[in-house]
């Protein structure tokens, strides 16, 4: 059941495509689906222009996983299919691809989406190693070949594993986060209840039916999972007891107030209105604008969202009380609660982003009332399309117009987009214009400090100080 949206004004602009999102599904987030999509929607294959999937762990038999996936799918060899990456919004990237393909006037249907199997992840011989083994490929006689072989030693044979480190800084996303939280004075409690409400929100939202985009999933050799399974509420007490994963033996950030790593996939169907009409769907929202932020990958690696925010409104002509749903990933409670600290604070608008007054905290019964990555997992390129998909159906439900979603990522990159529901009239056969939902992604990135009039050395104990 839906409900009805009150309608505001619309973001259409003259002469230009209206672009839209007429579903999205995605796999249950499973602890350490494009033909989902086709099945769920009924989509002629043959009428998709083109497919874009994320992903950032790449195993290097399928550096082009979106053509892989294509292909296996059952889609034609003549569709063209690319990957991108951008660490965790890299199915954001194939979004907005797929948004430039279509106002381009390239394309009319695109598939988007992102995968992650974080359970199997490409594991290197150490670089010792792999110089050794290049140079007896390279070798022509037995003696090259068994000089070589005599030098290798039990260092050699350590493997390299990923890690979720940036490489401009060699630190975690965990240590940023607890320097972030002890920043902003986050304390651990507060850290624990929001991650609790996260968990106590997915899984009211799952007893309630409303995670609807999830799709069935064999899993070889195991049963059908039907449902996300990382959803644990818990208590106060029990979360109080994990010892700090991060910064030891005084950090703030642990195991329960972190985003799990999941396997997972996601997919969206993204058209120009006028072909989804013409094709007979009634889209779920307009995707109408968004932006890319990047800042200091040391000390704002995950303060994106803070950044990203105003610039998406300010382009819409749009305020925070416009917006009636928020979607924001979360990497960690700490990351969180920082940058709705941030965003209440006149002095962090007024020293590190030269703006004249703070941005505004959204209202937290607006916000992520489905759970969100603390509770559903992370699997990181397919995350994007989670967070668009549960926008869409949130203002379905709840009969709002527009709707905004952040993301940060590695690098201290932040996208950020903006929705509006495409209210459908009562007549199955009718399509509403009047009253669209709307909604507006963000992302943030920390490659360059752009848009930031902190020094980036001082930043941490300004903002210490202060807060």
């Amino acid at each position: 059941m839906f409900v009805m949206t009150k309608t505001k004004k619309t973001l259409a602009k003259p002469n230009v495509k209206n672009i839209v999102l007429v579903d999205g599904v995605r796999t249950p987030f499973l602890l350490s689906g494009t033909s989902g999509l086709l099945n769920r929607t009924g989509v002629p294959k043959e009428i998709v222009d083109h497919i874009i999937y994320g992903i950032v762990i790449q195993e290097v038999k399928t550096s082009n996983v979106a053509r892989e996936a294509a292909l296996g799918a059952g889609f034609s060899d003549k569709t063209p299919a690319h990957t991108v990456t951008m660490a965790c919004i890299s199915s954001n990237q194939a979004m907005t691809s797929a948004v430039g393909l279509i106002a381009a006037g390239q394309c009319d249907v695109v598939v988007a989406g992102g995968v992650e199997f974080m359970s199997d992840v490409p594991i290197r011989h150490s670089r010792k190693m792999r110089k050794t083994m290049l140079s007896l490929n390279k070798a022509k006689t037995l003696g090259q070949r068994l000089s070589l072989l005599g030098s290798i030693r039990m260092g050699h044979l350590m493997p390299e594993l990923p890690a979720v480190a940036e490489f401009s800084t060699a630190e975690s996303m965990g240590h940023s986060a607890d320097r972030l939280a002890a920043a902003f004075g986050v304390t651990r409690v507060e850290q624990d209840e929001y991650a609790l409400r996260s968990h106590r929100l997915a899984k009211k939202a799952q007893d309630e039916g409303l995670l609807s985009d999830i799709i069935s999933f064999q899993v070889p050799g195991k049963n059908i999972i039907s449902a996300d399974n990382g959803i644990r509420p818990t208590s106060m007490e029990q979360m109080g007891k994990l010892k700090p994963a991060f910064v030891k033996p005084h950090g703030t950030v642990t195991a329960a107030n972190s985003s799990f790593l999941t396997d997972g996939a996601s997919a969206v169907l993204i058209m120009s209105e006028e072909k989804a009409l013409a094709l007979g769907y009634k889209p779920k929202a307009y995707l109408r604008d968004f932006v890319y932020v990047s800042q200091d990958p040391k000390d704002q690696l995950l303060l994106g969202p803070t950044y990203a925010t105003p610039k998406v409104l300010e382009k819409s002509g749009l305020t925070m009380e416009d917006i009636d749903v928020f979607e924001f990933h979360e990497a960690f409670a700490g990351q969180i609660v920082a940058n709705l600290k941030a965003m209440d604070s006149d002095w962090f608008a007024q020293n590190c982003m030269g703006r004249k007054s703070k941005v505004g905290v959204p209202p937290m019964e607006k916000f992520n009332t489905w759970g969100g990555s603390l509770s559903l997992g992370h699997p990181f390129a397919a995350t994007g399309c989670r967070l668009v998909t549960t926008v869409a159906h949130r203002l379905q439900k709840e009969g709002g117009q527009y709707g905004v979603v952040a993301a940060c990522a590695a690098g201290g990159q932040v996208f950020l987009p903006k929705y509006t529901y495409a209210q459908l009239a009562r007549a199955d056969t009718e399509y509403s214009r009047g009253a669209t939902v709307q909604v507006f992604l963000v992302h943030s990135f920390g490659l360059f400090s752009v848009h930031v009039l902190c020094m980036k050395m001082t930043m941490c104990k300004s903002v210490q100080k202060h807060f």
